[in-house]
């Protein structure tokens, strides 16, 4: 089976091609693959906190939201 190599352009042109409905579900299709990505990229960011605060003797799961958010804003702005 070949595989056919279409720009980014040419890609949203055959979608602005298809009729409403199908388009609703290309739209629908491509929301869930970015969640699905998000959650993806969630995961991994939780683990590296969890990493981190274990380094500084911390817990993450134990931490109020106030305190979460201060350690990361520590990260943020460590030098």
């Amino acid at each position: 089976m070949s595989v056919l190599e279409l720009t980014d352009e040419q890609v949203i042109s055959l979608v602005r091609q298809l009729p409403s409905a199908r388009k609703r579900e290309a739209l629908l299709a491509l929301a869930e693959d970015a969640e699905a990505r998000h959650d993806e990229r969630m995961r991994f960011a939780e683990s590296q906190l969890r990493r981190l605060c274990a380094k500084r003797g911390m817990d993450w799961d134990r931490l109020p939201e106030d305190q979460r958010e201060e350690f990361v804003d520590s990260l943020l702005h460590e030098k």
